[in-house]
């Protein structure tokens, strides 16, 4: 079978807006499509697409998901990814080296989402 890899996540948020400006300003996210209830965003240079969907019962449960992560292009971007991460209402969780040169941070987004942030 051939896809385009993983192309979208759904996540069940609190504040829609607040998401997508959280995802917009740490991993450069755009709002391409809005209902009542719900925020979807994509980036420009890739496939993927968050959605945004109101549930505040349900925001933050990982429900079996334990984290998702995003790649960098250069391992000395780490400090300014985390920076970008608090700056936006997020939270830092860890960080470290899996190997010289090989730098990751853990963090979380405003519903407390774990979000694995690394190079290699």
């Amino acid at each position: 079978m051939k896809t385009h890899g993983l192309t979208h996540i759904s996540l069940a948020v609190r504040d829609p807006e607040k998401s997508m400006r959280f995802y917009a300003d740490v991993f450069g996210f755009t709002e391409y499509y809005r209902d009542e209830t719900s925020i979807q965003a994509n980036r420009k240079d890739g496939w993927e697409i968050l959605a945004f969907e109101r549930d505040a019962r349900n925001a933050g449960k990982a429900g079996g998901v334990r984290h998702f992560g995003f790649r960098l292009v250069r391992p000395e971007d780490i400090d300014e990814a985390v920076q970008s991460v608090l700056r936006a209402g997020g939270k830092l969780k860890d960080r470290g080296e899996f190997s010289p040169g090989f730098p990751y941070a853990y963090v979380f987004d405003p519903d407390g989402y774990e979000i694995e942030i690394w190079f290699e």
